[in-house]
């Protein structure tokens, strides 16, 4: 059982302290909560899977439709750029007019402009069409977090929040199961037409999940204020979003850095061959999915500050520590643990996030700061590529570990702990 405890409320303003209750005792999750879990970490992974299959059809793609090498690779950034706005717009729109609605409106365009992609005959089409589907796919995450928080008791808030986290890795493994079968019997326009498949779960969300309670008990509290303007209100509020906005960063920098580039480093350096190098990395994704449920289950039971500091430490080490490695059960053992590091923390944020910031604004916290360490991640695999072809692979990677002595400090000047507390 958890003791009552009593902190400082970030969006309270400098100076003054809310006293929140905690949530006490054996609550359970309810069916609602199951519901708001289940439709939160399907659209994640439904996320994951109509952003990854661009990757897997890439090179078909620039054959069909005799592409550059520099129009190729900017469709990626396109969608990331794409996610970026679309993160801050829904997630504002989010708080004004309810989770569950936006919800299954991100995922329903990002599903209709992947399926329109299949019928792009030219650059600037398919430029259009992934620029668009970003928009839903930046608008889902922190929606989804923000649904699942809000429907679950604060003992086991860090749990659902990592659930809907693991749905992204799920969807990257459907994206390649499923485009490694379909684009040799369909081709790439068979591929994306498939992923508008997830517009008819858009459809399940609306009918069968209900607005949380606490947002139509807070929603007229929106009309009063402009929900961005609420992450920098005060000094307070301000240095806890600076803070998130450093931990976002730091971890999608390498979580993007490594795991687009990992396959390359194995070829390069060691020689393995395609399906090693995919044996490979999938085992370090396999350590991503179960150090993302183990931050949760320990962020609960210990707090917030403790596990992204104890995850952070591990990251910069286990880094460094594979860039020594070479023989290969030890790149494949050590692979697991850098994993479990480096992507583990993704669990957490939804859970501080929402304990961090008022319900009128909760949405657009989740979206505008993780969006923000999303565009700053999108560099991630810019920057290694271009310095490792300076200074080879192993010594890049081992100077990413100094990145998360940066996250490591901005946890422990710029975010307070509020692990249970009732969500205001």
């Amino acid at each position: 059982m958890d003791s009552s405890e009593t902190r400082g409320n970030v969006g309270a303003g400098a100076g003054r302290s809310a006293s929140l209750a905690t949530e006490t005792g054996d609550v359970k999750p309810d069916r609602y909560a199951w519901k708001a879990l289940w439709a939160s970490a399907v659209g994640y992974a439904m996320d994951g899977f109509d952003f990854l299959i661009l990757a897997f059809a890439l090179s078909a793609i620039t054959a069909s439709l005799g592409l550059t090498g520099a129009e190729a690779g900017s469709l990626a950034t396109l969608t990331l750029i794409g996610a970026v706005f679309g993160g801050v717009v829904f997630g504002v729109l989010s708080d004004y007019f309810g989770r569950v609605k936006l919800l299954a409106l991100t995922i329903l365009i990002f599903a209709v402009f992947t399926g329109l992609t299949a019928i792009s005959q030219e650059y600037w089409q398919i430029a259009v069409f992934r620029f668009i589907a970003g928009l839903g796919l930046g608008g889902e995450f922190g929606i989804g977090m923000t649904l699942a928080a809000e429907a679950w008791p604060a003992k086991f808030r860090a749990r659902a929040t990592s659930l809907v986290a693991v749905g992204w890795q799920t969807g990257v493994f459907l994206a390649a199961i499923v485009s490694a079968i379909l684009i040799p019997l369909i081709g790439w326009r068979g591929l994306f037409l498939v992923g508008i498949a997830p517009a008819l779960f858009a459809f399940y969300v609306r009918r069968g999940v209900h607005e949380p309670a606490l947002f139509e008990e807070n929603k007229n509290k929106t009309r009063r204020s402009f929900p961005l303007w609420l992450l920098f209100k005060d000094r307070a509020t301000t240095k806890t979003s600076v803070g998130i906005a450093i931990l976002t960063s730091v971890q999608n920098f390498g979580y993007y850095g490594l795991i687009i580039w990992l396959p390359t480093y194995l070829s390069s350096e060691f020689g393995y061959g395609l399906t090693q190098t995919g044996a490979w990395t999938a085992v370090t994704v396999v350590g991503m999915i179960v150090g993302i449920m183990v931050f949760g289950v320990l962020a609960d039971r210990f707090g917030r500050r403790p596990l992204f500091w104890a995850f952070q430490t591990g990251a910069a080490l286990s880094v460094l520590a594979y860039s020594q490695l070479d023989a290969p059960f030890a790149l494949l053992i050590g692979g697991a643990i850098m994993g479990f590091f480096v992507n583990g923390m993704l669990g957490g944020y939804g859970a501080i996030m929402a304990e961090l910031y008022p319900t009128e604004a909760r949405s657009t916290a989740q979206n505008v700061l993780f969006n923000i360490g999303r565009a700053v991640g999108g560099f991630g695999p810019l920057v290694i590529g271009a310095l490792a072809v300076v200074y080879g692979f192993s010594l890049v990677i081992a100077m990413l570990a100094s990145i998360y002595v940066i996250a490591i400090i901005a946890t422990a000047t710029l975010i307070p702990e509020r692990r249970g507390a009732a969500l205001n």
